[in-house]
């Protein structure tokens, strides 16, 4: 949603995909994350993918970016990114963050959220790219690998 607008406001996007993330073990590998956003993204032809394991500032800074996009979806989203739009404007006074607010058919998905819903047998081929949902349904073949063998528990 985010990716997409800004394609539209840009002449050119470049969608950084983190190479090994620090805060977070991410489910997918860099791989299977690059290639997911390869799909979803292959109708816009202004976009390309890349990965980085630097500072997103010197990522910017790599690419010649004047901005770097930013998704919201709610207030603690917010509160996380003007601590890092502080951080990145003391490294990098040139680069400037723009924030888009994501639609509300997609404010509430996080990843979290996909994961419990994909874990125990839920669809969330509405939620995330067809990419993605295949590969939860391969990882979650049996439907509900979530559900206690006791449940009473």
């Amino acid at each position: 949603d985010v990716i997409a607008r800004a394609s539209g406001i840009f002449d050119r996007v470049v969608v950084g995909v983190v190479g090994n993330p620090h805060h977070k073990q991410p489910m997918f590998s860099l791989d299977e994350r690059v290639a997911f956003l390869r799909e979803a993204l292959h109708d816009l032809d202004n976009v390309e993918v890349d990965v980085f394991s630097e500072l997103v500032v010197d990522f910017a800074r790599k690419w010649e970016a004047k901005v770097i996009v930013k998704g919201l979806r709610v207030i603690s989203d917010f509160e996380w990114e003007f601590q890092m739009n502080q951080l990145n404007r003391t490294l990098a006074p040139e680069v400037e963050t723009v924030y888009v607010m994501a639609s509300p058919q997609v404010s509430f998905v996080s990843s979290s959220g996909v994961k419990e819903i994909a874990a125990f047998g839920g669809r969330v081929d509405v939620l995330v790219p067809n990419a993605v949902a295949r590969r939860f349904s391969e990882l979650f073949p049996d439907g509900r690998p979530g559900t206690p063998e006791n449940p009473a528990e």
